[in-house]
């Protein structure tokens, strides 16, 4: 990735629906790079899907947590991976310390956000992790 593909992920990010000839416009190239790089980015893996972000008042019965993961051995890309291919992982990050990734969840209920944990333990490479629910924005 150069900085043409980190400026147009970030302004994706901000507007997912985003015409491509307004992101060409942004980022100064052609449409067709655009649709090209968009189209490199999801093959490789670094986009793994579009969808639509809703504020917490929009969505008050949505379960918010942070994930802290540690992952064991050399699987760490693998999980980088298999985490990015979760609708409801809204964001990963390294860290250090004793936890090598946290995850923020957003889930649409109790019963989807149970099924989100499991499938995170269950991971290939995944030895242990904490997760603390979000109560309140401030």
């Amino acid at each position: 990735m150069d900085t043409t593909d980190r400026k147009l992920l970030a302004l994706l990010r901000k507007d997912g629906r985003a015409s491509l000839s307004a992101l060409a416009a942004e980022l100064k190239v052609s449409r067709g790079t655009v649709q090209n790089r968009i189209d490199r980015l999801e093959r490789d893996g670094v986009i793994a899907g579009f969808t639509v972000r809703v504020t917490e008042a929009d969505d008050p019965h949505a379960v918010r947590a942070v994930m802290m993961i540690e992952i064991t051995g050399q699987k760490t890309l693998a999980a980088i991976k298999a985490l990015r291919g979760i609708p409801e992982v809204r964001a990963l990050h390294t860290t250090n310390g004793a936890w090598d990734l946290i995850a923020e969840i957003q889930a649409e209920n109790l019963v989807e956000f149970e099924r989100v944990l499991r499938g995170v333990r269950a991971m290939d490479g995944v030895s242990k992790s904490e997760t603390s629910l979000l109560l309140t924005t401030l």
